[in-house]
């Protein structure tokens, strides 16, 4: 009966709304993410972080040495839709409270999901390179938006996301997927045009909303602990479907969004509203 309660609780948290700020707003759209303090309480964090954990090394098809990984494979273990497989992963991942903050960060009246990924950086993880997620997004309008939740305190020695401020108006390296090549690429062009990078620890309770455009990187974990990560991509509801640009987009296409015809809207089912005003 107490777990039940307990569960109750932390739910009807995650319905209640954040108060986003102007100043968050208008530093959000100048620089293409933000971070915001005290979202989620460090009893929510606990509980769910604990499900998502148990979830991530249940499902985590990755058993490969380090050694032997890819850049990309050494970023991160990476299980996604987690909401699918389990009903109170299926209550973090549906927060109004999380997904309310991504509508008014964007200024749309609504936002659906795309999907969620937990990214876990195992100790001596590698860095996570420069890229831009919307590079594998078929999606036509740039309102989409990353919400990146540290499950623990993520002090610089985790490898804490960094952004580079005001690189989502720039279109350099459009082309590229996460890889060596992106992060050569990108940090030369990001650093010849003076993009400011925010590299700084994350709190308990605090997370970053980043847009689709936006380029971003992490670096290694040096810890001797998991760097454990919830996210969720989120999309304006009144999103449309384009035509694929490249392989990452038409598997996408197929997996996250069922196929649904170009110049389509996502479809509920798969891509549900998760708020709306």
């Amino acid at each position: 009966m107490e777990a039940t309660i307990q569960q109750d609780t932390l739910a009807q948290e995650l319905a209640l709304p954040y108060a986003v700020s102007p100043d968050a707003i208008d530093f959000y759209r100048r620089n293409g993410y933000v971070k915001l303090k005290q979202v989620l309480s460090p009893a929510v964090l606990h509980y769910y972080g604990d499900i998502i954990t148990k979830l991530v090394f249940r499902l985590n098809t990755l058993i490969k040495p380090m050694e032997e990984r890819t850049t990309y494979e050494r970023a991160f273990l990476q299980v996604m839709n987690l909401w699918q497989e389990d009903e109170q992963a299926k209550e973090f991942v549906f927060s109004p409270r999380l997904a309310k903050i991504a509508a008014d960060l964007m200024g749309v009246q609504g936002v659906r999901l795309y999907h969620d990924q937990a990214l876990y950086k195992e100790p001596s993880g590698g860095i996570t390179p420069w890229h831009a997620d919307q590079f594998y997004w078929p999606l036509e309008s740039p309102n989409t938006v990353t919400v990146w939740i540290p499950l623990q305190e993520t002090p610089m020695e985790m490898g804490p996301l960094a952004f580079a401020e005001g690189s989502q108006h720039v279109d350099i390296g459009r082309n590229l997927e996460i890889s060596d090549d992106s992060e050569a690429v990108l940090a030369n062009e990001l650093r010849q045009r003076n993009f400011p990078m925010n590299d700084t620890p994350f709190d308990l309770g605090e997370v970053s909303y980043h847009a689709g455009w936006t380029y971003h990187r992490a670096g290694p974990n040096l810890s001797s602990h998991p760097r454990k990560v919830m996210t969720m991509i989120y999309m304006d509801k009144d999103q449309i479907i384009t035509e694929p640009r490249n392989q990452f987009q038409v598997a996408d296409w197929a997996k996250w969004l069922a196929n649904v015809p170009v110049g389509s809207h996502p479809q509920d089912k798969l891509n549900p509203v998760l708020f709306s005003y």
